[in-house]
């Protein structure tokens, strides 16, 4: 048992990765579609490729998606609407009228007798009820064959016989030629006994459109077992692009079936651990800083996971916004955190991934793949707010140029195009800028730190740095030296410039404890650390380290910004006392006056260490020359080369020559060394 404890804290992280791999390995298995993959691949107006195709097995051809809408629309243009029909409106208004007609003869001067009044009010009635009255606001074509249901029947009839309120007047007329006196008396009467009795049934209508399109048959013919489907170089459009889509299809379902589910699981098992290893792979060959860090590997599975579980969810609801998704997010995202090379290659293995998952994959893949190399190379300085809109409108403008450009092969005009597809790319560049507020979240997530961070850090007009300025402005301005001079290091051997110069500012900030103990915060000759015991000086100079962390940690600075202030000294001793202890007592014990370290661990942190110990050695140079300042440079960074400080380092000899150049010539500048002239 304590042997497994053992092994298992030895080789954590280790097992943390296999865990990683396994668990992103089933999450995006279970996100692929559950289908086989036809081993042809085919575009509409490209020759085919492979040799001459014969059907496998019998199978339907499928009618295209524009054959079954302009059937569905068909339908719907040509069904017979369904009104309802009330009898007992009718009878009342019968019974309303003669009730009236008596009324309005008491007392009354008609010509007209009233016998003859009423019957032809009656006859009347009678006509416009034969069928039904509707609503003036009804509107279909006179022509049109309808259903009118009432309780029990369903009679057939055009809709130019149903009576309209409208036509009232008309039919008065032409009832009363002889009788022009009663004119008035009988359309105000009929007018309010008259009432609509037919209505349009849109549910009942609307039900019977629905079920004959499910009535729709998807096929229309079936291709025979060995028959010709298509031969080599023949070109893949019209019926033949069906009759390759339905074998597509009849194939994905017959493959994935119950008998076969095992092996297919197995070869998309095989399929995404290749994609997840060769990623593991990169990142041990040439990311070893990223590798060894678990969380950093965790946030470049997460990402990738996260489009593919995005585009999954598209595609099951509408491939037509297969190109609203921004998936150049993760190259920016990558690019920001970490370097252009990372962000391409995860790009690049994501949309592998994704080729199982969209229709049109090669397309697709095309597209995103010349979209993400785009952004690795327009993307520069995130942290100009200008630079991300550019390149937002550039990525834009290659996804339209690029999917012009497939439609017209394919198509061989533009007469046909979607223009709203254009306006889909329009809207993904929108969402991309969307990449701001994530890296925000991301940095509170995982605790990274990218170039925006970087920015907002450097900022000398920060609370922190005004307390520093302000507490101890000889160590302020060291800081800005020691910045300036690593920041030129850094650039020119390739590293990160900007972290280190941000580095560089904050790494003495633990001398704002008692700043007047270091002497460039001195005003005067006096030195109140020549009145302690060498181990006490040296114990408040060693101090400022963990002093600098606390305050690092109290004003939540980014762990990677931390690592500065804990290995700008590595290991290395605090010399001045150790002699001078040597001297009081005879022997002096190194440990007592040496950093608690750790060494450096990164291009970076080393090379704050060398700009350093340069920048503070060359402030006790007397008359500096330029002889003077290379060979005390060189001794600096030799001591610290023979005393193992960059043994952690991933610098090589090369590079440590190239920042002692740099050095050198930068406090040349710095001290303004100029020929004598002579008096």
């Amino acid at each position: 048992m304590k042997n497994l404890l053992v092994f298992l804290t030895k080789n954590q992280s280790s097992i943390y990765k296999v865990f990683l791999f396994l668990v992103s390995t089933v999450l995006v298995i279970y996100l692929l579609p559950k289908g086989g993959q036809f081993k042809y691949n085919f575009q509409k107006g490209k020759p085919w490729q492979y040799e001459n195709l014969y059907a496998p097995f019998n199978f339907t051809i499928k009618k295209s998606r524009e054959t079954i809408e302009k059937e569905e629309q068909d339908i719907r243009s040509s069904v017979v609407p369904f009104f309802d029909l009330e009898k007992e409106v009718s009878i009342n208004a019968f019974q309303a009228f003669s009730a009236q007609i008596e009324t309005a003869y008491v007392d009354s001067l008609y010509t007209t007798p009233k016998v003859i009044a009423k019957e032809i009010g009656l006859n009347i009635i009678n006509s416009v009820y034969q069928v039904g009255v509707i609503n003036e606001n009804a509107s279909f074509n006179s022509e049109q064959l309808i259903y009118v249901k009432d309780d029990t029947n369903v009679s057939e009839h055009v809709f130019s016989q149903v009576f309209k309120k409208d036509q009232l007047s008309y039919v008065i007329d032409e009832r009363t030629t002889n009788f022009k006196d009663i004119r008035p008396l009988l359309s105000e009467l009929l007018s309010t006994v008259i009432i609509a009795n037919v209505s349009y049934n849109s549910r009942l209508t609307e039900t019977t459109v629905e079920s004959m399109i499910k009535e729709i048959n998807p096929n229309k013919g079936i291709v025979e077992k060995g028959s010709r489907i298509i031969a080599k170089g023949e070109v893949v459009e019209g019926e033949k692009y069906q009759i390759l889509n339905s074998l597509k299809e009849q194939f994905q379902s017959q493959v994935w079936s119950q008998n076969n589910y095992y092996w297919l699981v197995l070869g998309y098992s095989l399929l995404v651990s290749l994609v997840f290893i060769m990623l593991f792979l990169f990142l041990r060959m040439y990311r070893d800083v990223i590798y060894q860090n678990n969380t950093k590997v965790s946030f470049i599975f997460f990402n990738v996971i996260v489009m593919v579980f995005i585009t999954t969810m598209v595609v099951k609801y509408d491939t037509t916004y297969i190109y609203v998704i921004p998936l150049c997010i993760l190259p920016i995202i990558l690019k920001s955190f970490f370097d252009a090379r990372l962000g391409l290659f995860v790009h690049v293995l994501t949309i592998l991934l994704l080729g199982f998952i969209v229709p049109n994959s090669f397309e697709f893949m095309f597209l995103q793949i010349i979209a993400g190399i785009v952004t690795i190379l327009t993307v520069s300085e995130l942290y100009k707010r200008a630079n991300l809109f550019v390149s937002v409108g550039q990525i834009t403008l290659i996804y339209i140029v690029g999917y012009f450009a497939f439609y017209i092969i394919q198509e061989g005009n533009v007469q046909q195009i979607s223009w709203e597809t254009f306006l889909y790319f329009v809207i993904c560049g929108l969402l991309t800028l969307f990449a701001f507020p994530l890296i925000y979240a991301y940095e509170k997530m995982f605790g990274l730190v990218s170039e925006v961070s970087l920015l907002e850090l450097s900022n000398t007009n920060s609370d922190l740095m005004k307390e520093l300025s302000n507490k101890a402005p000889g160590t302020f301005h060291h800081s800005l030296n020691v910045a300036n001079l690593s920041e030129a290091a850094a650039n020119e051997i390739g590293a990160n410039s900007m972290l280190v110069r941000v580095g560089a500012l904050y790494h003495d900030i633990g001398k704002m404890s008692n700043p007047t103990n270091f002497t460039e915060n001195q005003m005067n000759l006096i030195n109140t650390l020549d009145e302690l015991a060498p181990k006490e000086s040296a114990k408040i100079i060693i101090d400022h380290v963990i002093k600098g962390i606390e305050i690092a940690r109290k004003n939540k600075l980014p762990d990677r910004i931390i690592d500065f202030i804990r290995t700008h000294h590595g290991t290395n001793t605090v010399y001045y006392f150790y002699k001078k202890e040597q001297e009081l007592s005879g022997n002096a014990n190194p440990d007592d006056f040496r950093y608690p370290g750790p060494k450096p661990f990164s291009k970076e942190t080393a090379i704050l260490m060398m700009a350093d110990s340069v920048e503070a050695a060359s402030k006790s140079l007397k008359e500096p020359t330029s002889s003077k300042i290379d060979t005390f440079v060189e001794n600096i960074i030799n001591s610290q080369m023979e005393n193992g400080q960059f043994i952690n380092a991933n610098i090589t000899f090369k590079e440590i020559e190239t920042i002692k150049k740099v050095l050198k010539k930068k406090l040349n500048n710095m001290y303004h060394l100029r020929v004598e002239y002579p008096e």
